[in-house]
Parts: structure tokens; C-alpha cells; sequence
């Protein structure tokens, strides 16, 4: 951010507004924004990152599986996976990489609908902010007047050891700040407080509130879908029962799906929301990385007390589990960031599961010993039967 000085203001004299006692707004400069990585341009590493982030997260996550780094935090037994699961690794991974093939032709044709992001103007919509800042100030002489105040006699009063104070009360009126244009015009400048506000609106409430939109539209679009295609059979069982093949989730099946629900439920509201919001490209990027790493940590299969994906919201790796038992499967509809819409319409598991997890580790247990008594009898016939 450049400093807010005297050169500041010494190209501002073709921007000045309107009313005289308001400070100019600086002129500016549009440019293409610098790519965030000096070895591939944003356009590519839009398309790239998302993926990236979901085969990294899930490597973490199969390495703790496979050499079962923290059973204690297990929701399922190794056993469960292998005697649960409908679905082969291979399969899995298979067709992960088909929908990723989607979601990356899907992102470039979203990415080709964008304008190349400019920068250069940033100083210029603070300015704008605290334009509105200062404009809001003169409300509050008369917001204090219906109270029964008088703004100006309690500005007069703090004027000498609260100048800025004084002056948001007598209506944004800072007589005492201005700075001199190279031509030997004085003009007003804004407070430092004006300034930092106008930043904070800028650089961290807006993307904030955009962020938010996207959130709230990824998990409304997907809650209502999802649900369909539980309550509609033909959906269910055209598209949407291939993902509840995991009985048992694990990290790298988090976009285990039809390639017709991965585009609707996954791609598709992803990329409205992206619209909708009006992020922008970059922050967009951000976004979608973000929300990959999200579903993979909710089907990773572990309860763990120190992951963060798992404490910013209720909505994590033990809440999804639940659907994905036979006994949850209609309920837990909301993924991947909230929960707001299963309190709303009553879909939110509330029983106990302890005693269900349990019985499904036993059953899981007995199975694997079942059938390896029976191949271990089936070897052993095919010997005595060499042996003969």
C-alpha cells in the first residue's frame, strides 16, 4: 500500500470532488496484476491448484492410514475399510481423476469468461471508502440531536484533547488536516482513523463478506441437491449411490462420484458461487482451494483433536461420517463448511452412535475372521488335494 502523504494528493486535482471541504481522490494507473507465482501464470495454477491441494491432503491422510499413525483418533477400523468398502482403491482413484478432468475443462472455460485482474486502483477505492466514511460523519450531529445532544457544544468542549473525536462529532469536520498541491492549492486530507477504516473495508471486510456469499451458496446448493438425490430413487440410484459405496471414507474418495453428480452437486455449484459472490479471480483461487481441502478432510476417516478443518466449524470428518452409515444415510445432508440447513429442516443426527460404531467394528472383525478361516480351509483342501 503506498503512503497516504503529500504526493498522495499531488496527482489528484483531476479527481477532485465535488463538495470543496471532502479531500480529492487520487488519479490512478491500471496494469495487469503480477501472476502470484514467478513460474506459472494465475491462469494456469487456477486450474491446478485445487487438485493439488486435494491428492497433497490426501496423501497426508493415506500415510497416516496405512501406517496407522493414530488409531486412538480412528472412526473406523483398517479391518471396516477392507470388509465395508464396495469400492476398490483403484476405482476410487480412478474415477477421482475423471471428475478432476471435468472440474479442470469446467474451470476453463469459467476462467476464459474472466477479465485479465488489474491492479493500480487500490489506493484509489480506499479513498472512495473513506470518502464515504467522512460523508457518513455528517449524520451524526442530527442522530445526536434526537437523542436530545448538541453535537457542536460537545465538540467545542473536546476539541482541545480529543481534536479527532470532536471532529466526527461536529459532523466530519477536520479543519486542522490538509496538505499543499505542488501548485500551492491546499486541500483537506483524511484522518488516519478514516484511513484505516476505509482499509479494513477494503483489503478485509468485503472479500470477507464475498467469501461468506460463496459459502453460503455452496452449502445451500449442494443440501438441496444431496437431499434429492437421496429422496429421489432414480437419482439415487443412477448417480448418487456410487459414492456410498465408502462405508468407510477415507481421504482420496472425497470425489469418489458419477460423473454426472460430481458436475451438478460439486463443479457446477462451485462455480455459480464463485459468480455470484463476485470474487475475484485470485481470491476465487483461493476459494476453490479451500473448499478441496475441506471435503477431503471430511472424509478422511479420522476425529482428530488437532486438525483445524475440524474445530472451524461442526461440520467435519465425524459429522459426514454419520451419512455415510447405513443407519445415518438420511440424515447429515449439509456439507461441506456448515450445518445451518440440517438444524433448519431437521436432517441433523441427534442420537447416540457409540454403540453403532461399536457394532459395526465387531461385525466388521467377525467378517475378516470368517473369511479368513474359510480361505485359510480352502488352502488348505487345494494341498491335500495336490498331496492326493
Amino acid at each position: 500500500m503506498v503512503g497516504i502523504d503529500s504526493a498522495f494528493y499531488g496527482r489528484a486535482m483531476a479527481n477532485m470532488t465535488v463538495a470543496s471541504d471532502l479531500p480529492p481522490l487520487p488519479v490512478y494507473e491500471l496494469r495487469p496484476m503480477p501472476d502470484l507465482l514467478p513460474f506459472i501464470s494465475d491462469f494456469w495454477l487456477s486450474l491446478i491448484a485445487p487438485h493439488i491441494a486435494y491428492w497433497a491432503v490426501s496423501l497426508v491422510f493415506h500415510i497416516i492410514d496405512v501406517y496407522d499413525l493414530f488409531p486412538q483418533h480412528r472412526l473406523h477400523t483398517p479391518e471396516e475399510i477392507t470388509q465395508r468398502n464396495l469400492a476398490t482403491r483403484y476405482e476410487v482413484a480412478r474415477d477421482v481423476i475423471i471428475e478432476q478432468i471435468i472440474q479442470i475443462a469446467t474451470s476453463t472455460v469459467l476462467s476464459l469468461t474472466e477479465l485479465r485482474q488489474m491492479t493500480g486502483m487500490e489506493d484509489y477505492d480506499v479513498a472512495v471508502w473513506a470518502t464515504r466514511i467522512r460523508l457518513a460523519q455528517r449524520s451524526l450531529p442530527s442522530l445526536l440531536g434526537l437523542l436530545g445532544l448538541n453535537a457542536a457544544s460537545i465538540s467545542k468542549n473536546m476539541a482541545a484533547n480529543h481534536p479527532f473525536l470532536a471532529g466526527a462529532l461536529a459532523g466530519g469536520h477536520y479543519p486542522f488536516l490538509g496538505t499543499v498541491l505542488d501548485a500551492g492549492t491546499q486541500v483537506p486530507t483524511f484522518a488516519a482513523w478514516e484511513l484505516l477504516v476505509a482499509k479494513a473495508i477494503y483489503w478485509l471486510i468485503i472479500p470477507a463478506f464475498q467469501l461468506w456469499v460463496a459459502v453460503c451458496f455452496v452449502d445451500t446448493w449442494q443440501y438441496f441437491w444431496h437431499r434429492a438425490m437421496h429422496m429421489n430413487k432414480w437419482m439415487y440410484t443412477k448417480w448418487h449411490a456410487r459414492h456410498h459405496r465408502l462405508y468407510v471414507p477415507y481421504a482420496y474418495g472425497a470425489l469418489y462420484n458419477h460423473p454426472v453428480e460430481g458436475f451438478v452437486l460439486d463443479t457446477l455449484g462451485a462455480g455459480i458461487a464463485y459468480k455470484v459472490s463476485f470474487l475475484s479471480p485470485r481470491l476465487g483461487m483461493w476459494f476453490f482451494v479451500c473448499s478441496m481441502m475441506k471435503t477431503v478432510d471430511d472424509h478422511c476417516g479420522y476425529k482428530l483433536p488437532w486438525d483445524p478443518l475440524q474445530h472451524i466449524t461442526s461440520n467435519n470428518a465425524a459429522y459426514h461420517d454419520i451419512h455415510h452409515q447405513s443407519w445415518g444415510i438420511k440424515t447429515n445432508f449439509s456439507q461441506p463448511f456448515l450445518t445451518f440447513w440440517d438444524k433448519i429442516l431437521g436432517t441433523r443426527w441427534e442420537g447416540n452412535t457409540s454403540e453403532k460404531y461399536e457394532r459395526t467394528r465387531a461385525a466388521a472383525a467377525t467378517k475378516k475372521t470368517t473369511s479368513t478361516a474359510t480361505s485359510t480351509a480352502a488352502t488348505m483342501a487345494n494341498k491335500d488335494k495336490k498331496a492326493q
